[in-house]
């Protein structure tokens, strides 16, 4: 079994820029990843099935369109379901920082917002995400 992270990135809902999601997935590649990128217009519950398909230890959500709160809750609750709530999720996009407290809550552990590095991005998830 291969010891690297594996990350699933993912463009839920009807956002059609994915430019960010591509750099940052090749960005976390690039420092050794497994990285699954779903494409455009997924649904929670096809990234949750993705997710658990491909055993990955985190999924990165990117959200332009501002759905982050409908969607990146209905994939935690999803994962939950799922008895997967150990895996991390995080994400990016325009998201407004008086949502950053109710992300958290609901288990988003980062959201990287405009002007986020991928240096950045990659050193977090290398220290957050640990494979089992």
């Amino acid at each position: 079994m291969s010891s690297r992270i594996r990350v699933v990135v993912a463009k839920p809902g009807l956002d059609g820029h994915d430019r960010g999601a591509k750099v940052v997935a090749r960005a976390l590649r690039d420092a050794g990843m497994e990285v699954i990128y779903t494409g455009l217009h997924q649904t929670p519950e096809q990234i949750v099935e993705t997710t658990l398909q491909e055993d990955a230890d985190a999924v990165g959500l990117s959200v332009l369109s501002g759905a982050h709160m409908t969607q990146f809750a209905r994939v935690a609750e999803l994962l939950r379901e799922q008895d997967a709530g150990d895996v991390v999720i995080f994400g990016g996009g325009i998201i407004p920082e008086e949502d950053l407290i109710e992300l958290d809550r609901i288990g988003v552990k980062k959201v990287f917002t405009p002007g986020a590095t991928t240096e950045e991005i990659v050193g977090w998830v290398t220290e957050n995400v640990k494979r089992d």
